[in-house]
C-alpha cells in the first residue's frame, strides 16, 4: 500500500473513532428519561437535515446543476419512500397513553415500554446509517487533503474528529436506551465512524477509474434526499412525542446550527481545490 495512502488512512481513523469518544460519553452515563431523549432526538434531527440539505443536496445541485441535483435528490426521497411501506414498524403511543396503560397494569405498561423502546432503536439505526454517509466523502477529502500535504491532512482530521464527537453521541444515545447495552451502543456508534476510512480507500483505489465526478455528486445528492425523507417521518416525530414539539423544536434548530458551523470550520480547513 502506497505510503500517503497509509497515512491518510491514519488520519481519517483518528476522525473516524471520534464518534467512539461521543459514544463514551454516552455509556458512561447512566440512560436519560425520555424527555432527554426526545431533545437529544430533536438534536439529531438537526444534524441530519443540514447534512442532507445544506451539504449533500446543496453540493450535488453546484456540482451537476440545479435540475439534476433535485431530481437526485428527490429520487433518493421517493425510493425511501416506497421502500417504508413495505418496512414495519411499531405504533409509538402518545404520552398520555403511556401514563393511562401503566396505571391500568404492569403489563399494559411493559408492552408500551417494548414499543417504545423498539421506535428508539430504529431511530438510532437510522441515524447510523444516515452519519456513515455523511463520513464516506469526508474519508476522501481526508484522503485529497493528506495529498496535498502533511500539515493540511492532519488539521483535517483533527477539525472532522471535533466535529464528529456529537455524531456519536446522537447514534449511542437512543441505542443505549432501547437496548440498556452500553456495548452495542458503543459498538454501533464507532462502526458508523468506520464510514471514513473505508473513503479512503474507495478514493484510492476504485474512485479515479469507475465513478465519474457528476455520478458520485448525484447519488450522494439522493442519499440527502433519503435521509431528509428519515428524518422527518420517523425521527421527528419521535421528538415531538418525548419532548414536546416547541422544544423538539428548538432542539433541531440548535442541531442544524451546530452542524453548519462544523461543516463551515471544515470547508475552511481544506485548500480551495478540495471541497467536501
Amino acid at each position: 500500500m502506497d505510503s500517503q495512502v497509509l497515512v491518510a488512512l491514519a488520519l481519517s481513523l483518528v476522525g473516524g473513532l471520534s464518534t467512539s469518544v461521543g459514544a463514551l460519553f454516552v455509556v458512561l452515563n447512566e440512560a436519560p428519561n425520555l424527555k432527554i431523549l426526545g431533545l437529544l432526538q430533536g438534536f439529531a434531527a438537526g444534524l441530519m437535515l443540514s447534512i442532507s440539505f445544506l451539504d449533500l443536496a446543496h453540493n450535488a445541485i453546484n456540482s451537476i446543476g440545479f435540475l439534476k441535483g433535485n431530481l437526485w435528490f428527490f429520487g433518493g426521497v421517493i425510493f425511501f419512500g416506497i421502500i417504508a411501506n413495505f418496512i414495519p414498524e411499531p405504533t409509538l403511543a402518545p404520552s398520555s397513553d403511556v401514563r393511562g396503560k401503566k396505571k391500568s397494569g404492569d403489563e399494559g405498561g411493559k408492552d408500551t415500554l417494548k414499543k417504545h423502546r423498539r421506535q428508539v432503536l430504529y431511530s438510532g439505526i437510522i441515524t447510523a446509517i444516515g452519519i456513515s454517509l455523511h463520513n464516506f466523502p469526508e474519508g476522501m477529502a481526508v484522503f485529497l487533503g493528506s495529498m496535498k500535504g502533511l500539515r493540511v491532512g492532519v488539521n483535517l482530521a483533527l477539525a472532522i474528529a471535533l466535529h464528529n464527537i456529537p455524531e456519536g453521541v446522537a447514534v449511542a444515545l437512543p441505542v443505549y436506551f432501547a437496548t440498556q447495552s452500553k456495548w452495542q451502543a458503543f459498538k454501533l456508534a464507532t462502526l458508523s465512524g468506520f464510514a471514513e476510512p473505508l473513503g479512503v480507500i474507495i478514493v484510492a483505489y476504485l474512485f479515479p477509474s469507475s465513478l465519474s465526478p457528476d455520478i458520485l455528486e448525484g447519488l450522494l445528492g439522493a442519499v440527502g434526499g433519503v435521509m431528509a425523507f428519515l428524518t422527518l417521518h420517523e425521527m421527528l416525530p419521535l421528538a415531538f412525542d418525548y419532548a414536546g414539539q416547541k422544544q423538539a423544536v428548538k432542539a433541531v434548530f440548535l442541531g442544524m446550527a451546530f452542524m453548519s458551523a462544523s461543516l463551515y470550520f471544515l470547508e475552511i480547513s481544506l485548500p480551495q481545490e478540495i471541497s467536501l
